[in-house]
């Protein structure tokens, strides 16, 4: 089993390093490629298990686009494929159709359809309980920018904002690609969503510190639906 993390050396702010670090140990004997920014990425002559990116400042996008470009008809092929996503925080952003910012556009690269919109001035921070199929999803928002999609959602919004203003849905879901928003690390805090995901990767694995980590969850999951908790 292979995974491919993509420009770890940009693309890892808010503590989302964690999802792979969680990864390496519910899958101790997977292979984790990091690829570098000026390096050829992994999938374009193979099929990784999954391939992950995290969130990267909004001027890293701009650089992280132009080496994505020339990647794009096989990045599709890929999601048709069923080949597993997963991008946190605004890395799904450099995907989308467009970025605008300040009166300027950043073309993406156009394999989802998605458009988003920065506004530096005011960051967003929230809580965020959501539904995906029969599980409950929460974790974090702390975001300049927001976007409109035409795109599936991955999750249902319960309490928090989706992916822009209102939205009923956060983040994008196409295939076995999930994109999303939410921080937390996502698969830390959710485990029945990180043994569905496991699942999706072709592993019959166990999460790691399962009980713990549902513990934590329960505890967390209280917290959020409590409607005297404020969200933000």
């Amino acid at each position: 089993m292979k995974v491919e993390i993509l420009y770890p050396e940009i693309c890892n702010l808010f503590g989302d390093t964690g999802n792979i670090r969680y990864l390496m140990r519910c899958l101790p004997e997977a292979e984790f490629i990091r690829t570098a920014l000026s390096g050829e990425p992994l999938f374009l002559k193979s099929e990784p298990n999954l391939i992950y990116m995290g969130p990267m400042s909004e001027k890293s996008q701009e650089r992280v686009i132009e080496r994505l470009k020339p990647c794009k008809e096989r990045i599709i092929e890929l999601i048709d494929n069923g080949v597993c996503f997963l991008f946190t925080g605004n890395s799904m952003e450099v995907l989308g159709e467009y970025i605008e910012a300040g009166g300027t556009r950043i073309e993406g690269l156009g394999v989802l359809k998605l458009r988003a919109k920065r506004d530096m001035k005011n960051r967003f921070n929230s809580l965020f309980l959501g539904k995906f199929e029969d599980m409950e999803i929460v974790g974090f928002h702390s975001r300049f920018s927001s976007a409109e999609s035409e795109e599936g959602g991955f999750a249902e919004v319960v309490r928090g904002c989706g992916t822009g203003a209102g939205s009923v849905t956060e983040g994008v879901r196409r295939n076995n690609f999930f994109g999303t928003y939410l921080l937390g690390p996502l698969l830390v805090l959710n485990p029945d969503f990180t043994q569905y995901f496991l699942r999706l990767m072709g592993s019959e694995a166990k999460i790691a510190f399962e009980d713990t980590a549902r513990r934590a969850y329960a505890l967390r999951l209280a917290e959020f639906r409590d409607q005297k908790r404020h969200l933000d």
